[in-house]
């Protein structure tokens, strides 16, 4: 994936289907005005701000009118490392820069303008690699920090890789 002066190949992915079926998705319960581009067509980039700070990119993935996305959950720099370090100042290593959506985003320079934004077009931003990795090296789990379907395996992800960012099984805080 390439934005604002920075190219990480992408180590870490997270599915999530469209309505009914998927309550982790955004889509869950039908189309508002923050998730109308999850509706398609495929190819477009599904931005959100998330705890107030964070940005997250999804690509829509499903037929036009069908509500699927992937979020891009992490990635290694590949190019444009001193642009990704200098918006990830705290990052302590290269493999921390987009460890992780939200610091992805910022390493990206991704924000909301992004919201809508065709992937596929001319130049791609996003794009398959020139070598696909072998289906030995990817693993798959339970997805990340969701509160409903957190144990559907449609987290994906280059086995081993120091990119990859950690699991950590979503739990319910108490009731007060």
């Amino acid at each position: 994936m390439t934005a604002g002066g920075v190219t990480v190949r992408l180590t870490e992915v997270e599915a999530y289907s469209g309505t009914g079926e998927d309550p982790a998705s955004h889509a869950h319960r039908g189309r508002t005005p923050r998730n109308e581009i999850m509706f398609g067509p495929a190819g477009h980039a599904y931005v959100y701000f998330t705890y107030g700070m964070h940005y997250c990119v999804n690509v829509v993935t499903g037929t036009d009118g069908t509500a699927s996305a992937v979020l891009l959950r992490a990635g290694e720099v590949v190019d444009g490392l001193p642009v990704a370090r200098s918006r990830r100042p705290a990052a302590r290593t290269d493999a921390e820069l987009a460890r992780g959506p939200a610091r992805l985003c910022s390493a990206l320079g991704i924000d909301r303008s992004f919201y809508g934004t065709y992937l596929l077009g001319d130049p791609p931003l996003l794009r398959a690699p020139a070598a696909a990795v072998p289906a030995l090296a990817v693993s798959t789990g339970p997805r990340v920090g969701v509160t409903g379907a957190h144990d559907v395996p449609w987290r994906f992800w280059v086995t081993g890789d120091a990119t990859v960012s950690a699991y950590r099984r979503h739990t319910p805080k108490p009731a007060m």
